[in-house]
């Protein structure tokens, strides 16, 4: 043997130096991932010390539980190695946050079953079997879309899910699953009459009417939300002139005194969802912390501010 091809070692002198199993090395060898310097005339491997580093790699990506695709392409990819390593972990990262999000809501789930009377496990269970892991908010923004009045344009729906839908905590108290069970409980459950009741400003205002009605409720709930955060009593100002003024422009009237009245009157007659919006500020808060507004919080705070106008005038 040349004095080249004593410095290599038989596959398993290089698994004991690489602190790896021959079953491991062999793995590696047959996928292509690391070649061998040269083969005996009775067809033993051979692995060199340049080999060696190449395992140490290996182990390092696949221990970061990069699948063997990834792992091929940072190591055939020199110039790309880098970006690719980069793709690769930022790729794993999310999947973990995905699978650590699953696990945290798996386990309020477990411990809001355990923490339960005994009476109540049954209807629990069946609750929380019903909600998809990782959770999905897909159920509450098809049910708004039901709600919503036909054809209403793309970005004023958006825009109006991305405050009716509540976003999902990562680590979830045990109050937050069951809030949100119920939500999808509610949300996925027939309507008694076939369909949602909807509004008659719907009606009155149409699609695009609708579109400029939640936008300017939206800035009403915006302009209210402080006065909810440190629980004042409601009272007539801005937000309550903005959300008349919304109603107003829907309705194709002006915000007088006898517009005021008329609109507390038909506010009081529609439908209303307070068990959907009782159930969002429960998934919203944080344990112990004080109830975050949610538009329909905020609804009704501006309801009680016309009410309280109204009175005062009269």
């Amino acid at each position: 043997m040349s004095a080249s091809h004593e410095a290599l070692w038989s596959i398993g002198e290089f698994a004991e130096r690489a602190g790896a199993t021959v079953k491991s090395v062999r793995f590696y060898s047959d996928r292509g991932l690391l070649p061998e310097a040269f083969r005996s005339g009775g067809g033993h491997r051979r692995y060199g010390p340049e080999a060696l580093e190449r395992l140490r790699l290996i182990r390092s990506l696949r221990a970061l539980d990069l699948s063997l695709p990834e792992v091929r392409r940072v190591l055939e990819d020199e110039d790309a190695a880098g970006r690719v390593l980069e793709e690769a972990v930022a790729s794993r990262l999310r999947e973990l946050g995905s699978e650590l999000k699953t696990l945290r809501w798996r386990e309020a789930a477990l411990r809001l079953v355990q923490e339960c009377p005994a009476a109540e496990r049954a209807g629990r269970l069946r609750l929380l079997g019903a909600v998809s892991t990782p959770p999905s908010t897909a159920s509450l923004a098809r049910f708004w879309r039901v709600w919503l009045p036909p054809r209403m344009p793309a970005r004023a729906t958006a825009a109006f899910l991305e405050v009716a839908v509540p976003q999902l905590p990562d680590e979830p108290a045990p109050a937050q699953v069951l809030a949100f069970a119920g939500l999808h409980a509610m949300t996925t459950a027939p309507c008694p009459e076939g369909r949602q009741p909807q509004p008659e400003v719907h009606r009155v205002a149409g699609a695009h009417g609708a579109a400029a009605l939640y936008a300017g409720l939206a800035e009403a709930y915006e302009i209210a939300g402080p006065q909810l955060r440190r629980a004042r009593n409601p009272y007539p100002g801005e937000a309550l002139d903005a959300y008349v003024a919304a109603y107003a422009s829907a309705y194709g009237s002006q915000d007088t005194r006898e517009f005021r009245r008329l609109l507390a009157a038909r506010l009081a007659t529609g439908p209303r969802l307070d068990r959907y919006w009782e159930l969002t500020a429960v998934v919203l808060t944080l344990p112990d912390g004080r109830p975050e507004p949610t538009p329909g919080s905020a609804d009704d705070w501006l309801r009680a501010a016309l009410e309280r106008d109204n009175a005062q005038a009269a």
